[in-house]
């Protein structure tokens, strides 16, 4: 009976797109990349203790250290690849007084009055009123001004929006 040997995954190709992310945003990520690479010693002399009581092909915890030593690698290098490609987003309307990435704004939904923040895919709260520019609305509000009607698609059909104010 043949038996198949394990194929190592390869690293996905280099993700060269930018980082879209607000100044606290990035902090946010200097601050986990700090606390990663503070944990990394305490991950490095577990595994190494562990990896002593014995053979490792039956040793339980040996093999969890080992995961918890690769996973905070693994972060550890995404966020690095992250921070390399970051770009800052500046707040406010453009100079022309259009919405852009970073900007606030004030929409008019059906006589209701809701404001959203458009940020980078990776900051996207729809709950806390934070939209990704790629999303169908923060899409549709990109170069607008007030007192333009946008109209985007939604789950539940094509919905009409008007630009109240831009900060």
């Amino acid at each position: 009976m043949y038996i198949p040997r394990r194929q190592w995954s390869r690293r996905p190709p280099p993700n060269n797109e930018p980082v879209y992310l607000t100044p606290e945003g990035i902090e946010r990520l200097r601050t986990r990349l700090a606390r990663l690479k503070a944990s990394l010693p305490a991950a490095i002399e577990e595994t190494a203790r562990t990896s002593a009581y014995g053979d490792r092909s039956d040793n339980a915890e040996y093999k969890e250290a080992k995961g918890i030593l690769r996973r905070t690698k693994g972060q550890i290098l995404n966020i690095e690849d992250q921070l390399k490609r970051v770009v800052e987003i500046s707040t406010g309307p453009d100079d022309a007084g259009r919405v852009r990435l970073g900007s606030t704004v004030k929409l008019s939904i059906e006589s209701k009055i809701k404001t959203f923040r458009i940020v980078g895919s990776s900051e996207t709260d729809p709950s806390r009123g934070r939209i990704s520019h790629t999303s169908p609305l923060g899409a549709a509000l990109i170069g607008h001004i007030v007192g333009d009607t946008v109209t985007a698609q939604t789950p539940a059909g094509a919905q009409k929006y008007i630009i109240v104010d831009i900060r």
